[in-house]
């Protein structure tokens, strides 16, 4: 039986195998690479020191591609599990990765947001905790170029050892921290499929192409980079949430998460069942299926569905924040998205509609076309919930929750908020019928701008959950009745090219694209302001209300309520699309709110402010009460609010409309706001209401 080595042996056995190495005038190779083997028995000797047995520390090291940068030179394995990572430097490069330049920091920012790395370089060595260095950096004794047998160990490095031999993943203990967590290492995963689609990794373009044609067409490499990286991360978050165990590797939670998550469950199986791409994405997608398997939701939520309210909000500003500037993705607080859905009811259940039961009614079908993490379907749940039991009873609101259910349909184009979604409204769904949701909700991965009419393709097997979701929802876009179409859509100016069928139309049907009975004619003169309806909100505003008031002549009755921005409401560029919402809708309500930076005008309000006025519009079955209720004051002190039956804008900032019964302009808007009234049609009213209170 072999004796266990000291820890002066085991250095100096290190010293003098690395000092023939490094010396050696036959031996090739960047001097880190002749490092690997005297490394390599270090470690396990370090092992032996610490008393794990030999056999279970295993050390995997990575093909040596100078240009990789988010792989490190050694995975560590303990009986099968991922332990960390180490990587290897030049001697005389040190062991502090902050003070590195070049393609080292590149590294050292993306391999940061690992839980247990070692950097060295042969004389020094550091512990990393998710970027943030775990006691000090150790310099051996000597040099690891010449000083051979006589090396020797500073004190503490083998407790450095045992340390990163120990490791074991931390559970976040709140939301913000899981969030946090998930986004670091998300992000080393988008930057591992970057560098792979780079390296022409045929697995990954292949999967890329399917994903393309299935789902997104028009998806450059980085934004294919980001979909993998969020539909994994949120995926195995998602399994989790089910209690689902990652320690047998994501495609196998894949497989059981699609028996209760079947779209989720196809994404992330789709995306990690190929062997090859588990190999090359083994850094980021080992640690974070051994980082999240320790994850416990129940801990973290407490039970609280609205615990996961702000959950994407914080991932993206550590993952990407420019990526939610990007996609105009911004959170609506619960309290005006409240305000917007009791509008609505409430005028669906005036006699304008006439519907007593609002949006509880049977014949009222909601869609949000943007639903991010699903505030907006939460609160028309809650809306029917509370409405039910002061018309019914309690007993009364769990069979209209069920039957509400697939009343309501959501689209959503990123898989990360689409995920927190979903669980939100199983969350509320269970806790509203006392169980597991009996039907499933109508929630959609899909681009809500996109072509519905686009020619189903040849799709693998092993996809079809992904391409029956995505059927059902251009079904939908194409088919089905809609009532109401309400939320916060994207805002992104200069988006020309991202208004998909709404701008460009389809090849499979004659009509016009949407946008264009919103361009302003040549003879109009302001062609140049033109350019301004190429936004991601103008967009979404024409697929509104070409859904609710155009779609289908026959049945045109609806509402439309949107927080936006309020640059269509005087803009020149805008004249057409104005002139559509008066001649098309018979109320057109707008709540107008402070723009960032200024200051309500009710003393009573908060010091804080919105930048984003709400505006809804509507057309009702019956004609217009010539008197009609102005809107209640919003009771949660945050943003524009609007109502409108058939069609709705939101109103500027800071200005105040003037209402004749007929038509409306701000004050101080030029003349051509009031384009040409149809003949034969009544102009609709514009209710308008300030905003008395503020953001809190």
């Amino acid at each position: 039986m072999s004796q266990k080595p000291t820890l002066r042996d085991a250095i100096a056995t290190f010293g003098s195998t690395a000092k023939a190495k490094l010396k050696s005038a036959v031996v090739k190779g960047a001097p880190e690479d002749q490092l690997r083997a005297p490394l390599e028995r270090l470690i396990a000797d370090l092992a032996a020191l610490a008393n794990i047995p030999a056999a279970s520390i295993t050390v995997i090291g990575e093909t040596s591609i100078s240009d990789l940068k988010t792989r490190p030179d050694y995975a560590v394995t303990r009986a099968g599990a991922l332990v960390g990572f180490i990587e290897v430097k030049a001697p005389g490069k040190g062991a502090d990765p902050r003070k590195f330049k070049g393609h080292d920091k590149e590294q050292w920012d993306k391999i940061k947001a690992l839980p247990n790395l070692i950097y060295t370089d042969g004389n020094a060595f550091s512990l990393w905790r998710s970027g943030e260095l775990d006691g000090t950096i150790l310099t051996l004794i000597g040099d690891v170029e010449t000083s051979g047998a006589s090396l020797d160990a500073p004190s503490g490095l083998q407790a450095l050892f045992e340390d990163f031999f120990q490791w074991q993943p931390i559970a976040p203990r709140t939301v913000r921290q899981l969030a946090e967590m998930s986004a670091r290492l998300c992000r080393l995963l988008r930057d591992e499929v970057t560098e792979q689609i780079a390296h022409k990794n045929p697995a990954l373009l292949g999967l890329a192409k399917d994903w393309r044609q299935l789902l997104f067409p028009e998806a450059t490499d980085a934004q294919f980079a980001d979909g993998y990286a969020q539909s994994v991360t949120f995926g195995l978050l998602v399994a989790r949430a089910y209690n689902i165990p990652l320690d047998k590797g994501p495609d196998q939670a894949a497989k059981q998460l699609g028996k209760s998550s079947s779209l989720i469950g196809a994404a992330l199986r789709i995306l990690t069942d190929n062997a090859v791409n588990q190999a090359k994405l083994s850094t980021s997608i080992g640690t974070l299926a051994r980082v999240l398997d320790a994850v416990q939701w129940s801990d973290i939520s407490k039970g609280n569905p609205d615990a996961w309210l702000y959950f994407y909000e914080d991932f993206l500003a550590v993952y990407d924040n420019d990526l939610r500037k990007q996609t105009g993705s911004y959170y609506t607080p619960p309290e005006v998205v409240g305000f917007m859905v009791g509008l609505v009811d409430e005028a669906l259940r005036s006699d304008r509609f006439s519907l007593a039961g609002g949006l509880a009614a049977p014949s009222v079908t909601v869609v949000d076309p943007a639903v991010g993490t699903g505030t907006f379907l939460l609160a028309v749940l809650k809306q029917i919930a509370t409405s039910v039991a002061a018309d019914q009873g309690e007993g009364a609101v769990a069979d209209a929750v069920t039957a509400a259910v697939q009343r309501l349909v959501a689209f959503e184009l990123q898989l990360g908020p689409f995920a927190v979604a979903q669980l939100r409204v199983l969350a509320a769904l269970a806790d509203y019928t006392g169980g597991a949701p009996s039907t499933v909700p109508r929630m959609f991965v899909t681009d809500t701008l996109s072509d519905p009419y686009v020619e189903e393709r040849y799709i693998p097997q092993f996809m079809e959950p992904i391409a029956v979701s995505r059927r059902e929802a251009n079904k939908v876009k194409r088919e089905q009745r809609i009532t109401v179409v309400l939320g916060n859509p994207p805002y992104k100016d200069k988006a020309s090219g991202r208004g998909g069928w709404v701008e460009h139309g389809s090849e499979n049907s004659k009509a016009p694209p949407l946008l264009d009975a919103w361009m302003p004619p040549p003879e109009w003169g302001v062609g140049a302001h033109a350019k301004h309806l190429r936004n991601l909100y103008v967009y979404f505003w024409r697929w509104a209300t070409w859904k609710v008031f155009d779609h289908d002549p026959a049945d045109n009755t609806g509402i439309v309520c949107f927080i936006t921005v309020a640059g269509f409401l005087n803009g020149q560029g805008f004249q057409r699309m104005r002139e559509y919402l008066r001649q098309t809708a018979d109320e057109v309500w707008v709540i107008d709110c402070s723009p960032m930076g200024t200051s309500p005008r009710c003393a009573r309000a908060s010091s804080k402010s919105c930048s984003s006025p709400c505006a809804s519009s509507s057309r009702a079955a019956r004609p217009t009460p010539a008197t009609a209720r102005r809107p209640r004051p919003c009771a949660s002190a945050h943003c524009p609010r609007v109502r409108v039956s058939r069609s709705s804008p939101p109103s500027p900032p800071s200005r105040s409309m003037v209402l004749d019964g007929r038509t409306a302009r701000p004050r101080g808007a030029p003349p051509s706001f009031q384009a040409p009234r149809a003949r034969g049609r009544r102009t609709p009213r514009w209710r308008t209401s300030s905003s008395t209170t503020a953001p809190a």
